[in-house]
């Protein structure tokens, strides 16, 4: 069975662009590029919720006590 889908605007755009073949090292300095741009976005949106919700050091001191696990019965 095949299962094909549909190819994001990202993927046709990075198909066109990079149609023809890299050396290791420049495949590695887009990968990084990558990783880069896509970090700094997420940590803007963090910097965004963390100030909407006034989160600070005390925050995360907090959330690092809570104890989150769900309890199980033995009797399944």
């Amino acid at each position: 069975m095949i299962h094909t889908e549909k190819l994001t605007n990202l993927q046709q755009e990075l198909l066109k662009v990079f149609s023809y073949s890299l050396s290791e090292k420049q495949l590695i300095e887009i990968k990084e590029l990558l990783s880069n741009y896509f970090a700094e976005k997420a940590t803007n949106e963090m910097d965004k919720l963390w100030e909407k919700n006034k989160w600070n050091d005390q925050t995360m001191e907090d959330w690092s006590k809570e104890h989150l696990r769900t309890t199980y019965s033995e009797n399944k």
